[in-house]
This record gives C-alpha cells, structure tokens and sequence, in this order.
C-alpha cells in the first residue's frame, strides 16, 4: 500500500517494523546526513535517473535530478536519487532496442524492492523513456515522467540543422561525392550544440511527446529546449506534483487507460512520429493489460490528419515546435478528436490542461482544416510479403513511390549488404526494390535501426535520392525515405522475408495498405521449407534471454513474462 495522504505510506513498510533492519536503515540514512525528521511523516520519492556520460542526451539530467529535489523538498516530500541502466543510441552496440527490457526491469525492481512512495522518471534518448514506463507502469506506484529536452538547432554555413535527419541527408551526398570531407567534418562541429536529445521528431522527440499525451508528464515537457531554464522550472513543478499525486493516490494504472493510448496514438499520427513510437506504445499497453494490435493504429490513422511540420516529415525543428505553443497547442487543435476527459498527473483531465494553450505559429502547427496530409504519419502494410504487419512512415516517403512495383534486390543480413551495396557491378536499377534480412528481434539480433537502407553510390552519382526499401529492422525516427520496417514475422523465424530470391517482383501499395511478394504461395512455403535458420547469436547470459523471450514487433518486442496476465 502507498500513502493515503495521512502519513500510511508504503515506504513505512521499512522502517515500522520490529526487526534489526528497521532499525539499520535509519541508521543509514543517519550516515548519509538526513536525521529522522527528514523523512518522518514525508512520501520518500526516488528520483529514477538515466544520467551517464555514456549517453550524450542524458547528460544533463543530474542538474535536471537537482530542479526535481528542490520541488519534492517545497512540497513536503523527501527525495532520494537513483541510478538505472541508461540507454545511449550513439555507442551501445548491436543496439539499444535488445536492451530496453533489460532497462524497465531495472526501473521495475529498483522501484519495488525500495522504500519508495512515489518515483520521478528522468529519461530522454529514445529507449530511456520507453523503458522508464514501462518499469514505472509495472510495479504501479504514483509517477511523473521527465524527459531531458531536445537539442538547440544545429546551424551550418546559415541552414538551420536538425540531428540525426540532416547528418544522414548531407551523408548521402558525400557518398554521392557532392560535398567534400572537409565539408563533412565542419558540419560534424554544427549539428550537435547542446546537450539533451535529438531536436527533430525523432524517436526521442516522439516518446516524449506521447508521454504528455498520455498524461504521465506535465504540460509542454515535450518540447522546452534542453539548455532552456524553463525545464528546470518544469522539473521542479514535477517534484511538486509527485508528492501531490502520492497524496491523491494517483498511479500508473489509473492513468494508463484505452482512452489515454488513443490519444497518444493519434498524437503519434498527427506529429508524423517515428515508426518505433508503435512498438514502444505496444510494449507498454502489454505491461497494465491493455491488449493493442496493429490494426487500432492504422485505424485511427486514417482519421487523423498530420499536422506538425517537422523534420524529418516537414520543415521546422523541436525548437521552433516549443516557441509555436509546444503539444499542448497541438493537443488543442486536434481535441475534437481526443477523449478530454483522460486523466492525467496534474491531477486534471487532458481538457483542463489545455484551456490555456494558444497557437503562435499555424504554419508550424496546421489546423484540422488545413493540414499537411489528411491521414496520419504511419501506416501500417499487410500482405503476402508481411502476414503479421509492417509499418512505413508515409509523410517522409516519396508520394511517386508510394505505390510502386518493383524488382526485389535481396541483401542476406547487414554485413552482406555493407560489403556489396557500393559494388559498381551490383545488379541494381533505380526501380528495384531493396531487401535486407536478418534483421529483426532475433536476426539483428535487437532488431537494430538499420532499416534506412543506403542507396548504390552508383546510383546516387545519376542523382537517386530514394527507393523503397524493405527490412525486417527498425529505423531511427530521424529518418526518412520510402522505407518499409518491422516486416514481420521476421526472416529469422522462418518469415516470408526469408523467402524473397534476387528478381522476384514485390508491390507496394500504401494508400491500399498492402506489401506482396509477387510469388505464388505454395513457391513461398517451397522456398520457406528449404530455409536455414541462422545460428543463435548468444549462448549464455542477457542475450540468451532476450532470444527465449523477446516478442515480434507486431506485439511491441516486450518480454513474454513481463506482459501483465490478460494482455
């Protein structure tokens, strides 16, 4: 049990209690400086941190942990920070994504084995967010999320840059040798000024954007700029509120609701987030025991328009996006079609929240009646090529090529395609398809963010900019292209992926939603029924786990056990 608001906290579980221990853990506290008052009648609130030098996005977040303090204290709570596993998207390797379940169960069991009575979730890179909810949603205590802020704009010989979306544009052109290597390493000193995360809607921006949406954080903590000193301010209002929430007994659970999960998806549409945001959205829907397939998300796309002009899908930056009215403004203009009356942690429903929100910039922010696309930003395919679903981010795709037949170029995993994709002698034409396997939950293994595939450098020297391209691998939410990804199942558990030979015809068609491999069934079960699985990448440990565990992508890639029972 947590407080009640009359001093029966959960925390005092660990100190009322006859045994030695009761005793040794005052004495410990005792040593670190706090006596009894500190703590006695108090919410003990854990301040779950992300902060590693590691993880470039997170960097700040001990001087965010100190704002959050200063709140907890004022409002008559006594705060205790915590470390957990923090997820950096520049150095983990194979990728973060084998190590978000790893990290929530960190969060999890660091919150339940702890005498805490509320927790506040410090994240930012984008599978720290989605890791600290799920945790957080998992053990059911009251919590407020707190995402670090996005980057300033990079800025680069007077164009205004947005990481990582133009670091792989202007990538491609000095593969396709129209800028130098002198040009590319002065770029590398522009594009990244600040500390916080990436400040185009990218996955971080994406995550942190739904958990406002789905009331687990404070009004604008999606979009204040990391350096900006109104973030401070919003963290110390959410060590204010924890304590509040602590008091009202507002928990994850009650937060984390069927109508809060439409909303947040159709905030995904409406931003044109990234396709990961489905994935995470999924995972965390599994742990409170909200069933949530494919096929909610496609449909409440094609009933949302996309609004926020944004790269990688628009023009403008997370900056710019803050100084328009942040989402609380997006929220506004989409509320006809948001269920209002959801609760969230200022302890008011979303309608409340957003009496106050005004539009100052509608060029950035569209009106339902004047959007930038009359679907939302993803979609979701189905067909012979992709039984269990995949998903493409259509507002970043090329209009021509989203609908498109095709010859299939296959590529058998990551390294195969690195070793032969700038062959001169590669058999590839502007039309063709490329297939890359191999990728996904197990083949990657951790379903790395390689589904941006790079074009033939020959084809980029005759001016190709893009191609459909098809993987069972994810894609950084700063992408863009016509990028298919999360094919699934995936080739490595016998999908029709692994199916696909160099020359087969494969169809594309998104406004129909269908992805089809061009190639009679009973071929496919043929070709499927000769298929060698790839061997284990792990024997032993984490790894080992994670491939007897590990769901498909179009159940969100969680744990099999940490699915709350009915999900």
């Amino acid at each position: 049990m947590s407080g009640n608001g009359n001093g029966a906290y959960r925390s005092r579980a660990w100190f009322d209690t006859p045994e030695l221990y009761g005793w040794l853990r005052r004495a410990a506290f005792k040593a670190e400086g706090f006596g009894e008052t500190a703590y006695e009648g108090r919410p003990i609130i854990g301040i779950c941190n992300s902060w590693s030098e590691l993880t470039h996005c997170n960097a700040h977040l001990r001087q965010v942990a100190e704002s959050v303090k200063r709140g907890v204290w004022q409002a008559g709570g006594f705060p205790l920070e915590f470390p957990v596993m923090s997820l950096g998207e520049y150095n983990m390797r194979p990728t973060t994504m084998l190590f978000r379940n790893l990290m929530s169960m960190d969060v999890e069991e660091s919150i339940t084995a702890n005498p805490l009575d509320g927790v506040v979730l410090l994240g930012g890179c984008d599978k720290t967010t989605p890791a600290l909810l799920m945790g957080a949603a998992s053990s059911d205590i009251p919590a407020i999320l707190v995402t670090g802020g996005p980057q300033l704009k990079g800025n680069w010989r007077g164009e205004e840059l947005g990481s990582c979306t133009d670091c792989r544009r202007y990538q491609t052109e000095l593969r396709a040798e129209r800028i130098t290597e002198e040009d590319w390493a002065e770029l590398q000193n522009c594009i990244v000024r600040s500390p916080g995360h990436c400040m185009v809607m990218g996955t971080a921006s994406s995550m942190a954007a739904i958990g406002e949406a789905l009331g687990m954080a404070l009004p604008h903590n999606a979009a204040i700029p990391a350096v900006d000193s109104r973030r401070q301010q919003l963290a110390e209002a959410s060590g204010r509120q924890i304590v509040q929430l602590v008091a009202d007994q507002v928990r994850p659970s009650h937060i984390l609701t069927p109508q809060a999960f439409d909303n947040a998806i159709r905030t995904l549409h409406a931003i044109g987030g990234s396709t990961n945001a489905i994935i995470h959205l999924m995972a965390l829907a599994g742990r409170v025991g909200i069933d949530l397939d494919l096929g909610r998300f496609d449909d409440l796309s094609r009933t949302t328009p996309f609004l926020l002009d944004l790269k990688p899908s628009g023009r403008f930056l997370m900056e710019d996006f803050y100084y328009a009215g942040g989402l609380p403004a997006l929220l506004k203009t989409m509320a006809p079609l948001l269920s209002l009356d959801a609760l969230t942690v200022t302890g008011q429903s979303l309608g409340a929240n957003l009496d106050t929100a005004q539009c100052y910039n509608s060029d950035l922010i569209r009106s339902l009646d004047a959007p930038l696309h009359d679907e939302g930003g993803l979609a979701v395919l189905h067909g012979s090529l992709v039984p269990g679903g995949a998903l493409i981010k259509q507002t970043a795709a090329s209009p021509e090529l989203l609908t498109h037949r095709g010859r299939a170029v296959v590529f058998e995993d990551h390294d195969d395609m690195e070793q032969r994709i700038d062959d001169p002698n590669l058999d590839v034409n502007p039309e063709d398809v490329l297939i890359m396997r191999n990728a996904g939950p197990l083949g990657g293994p951790g379903m790395p963010e390689w589904g941006f595939l790079p074009l033939p450098k020959k084809l980029l020297q005759q001016g190709v900019r893009d191609m459909v391209r098809i993987s069972d691998a994810r894609m950084s939410g700063t992408a863009f292209g016509t990028v298919v990804v999360h094919a699934t199942p995936e080739s490595a558990t016998g999908g029709p992926l692994a199916a696909v030979q160099n020359g087969d015809m494969i169809e594309l068609d998104v406004p129909g939603r269908r992805l089809d491999l061009l190639v009679e069934p009973q071929e496919i079960a043929r070709r499927l029924a000769e298929y060698s699985h790839p061997a284990p990448h792990y024997r032993r440990g984490y790894g080992w786990l994670f491939a007897q565990h590990v769901l498909q992508a179009d159940q969100g890639c969680d744990f099999d056990f940490l699915r709350k029972v009915g999900a």
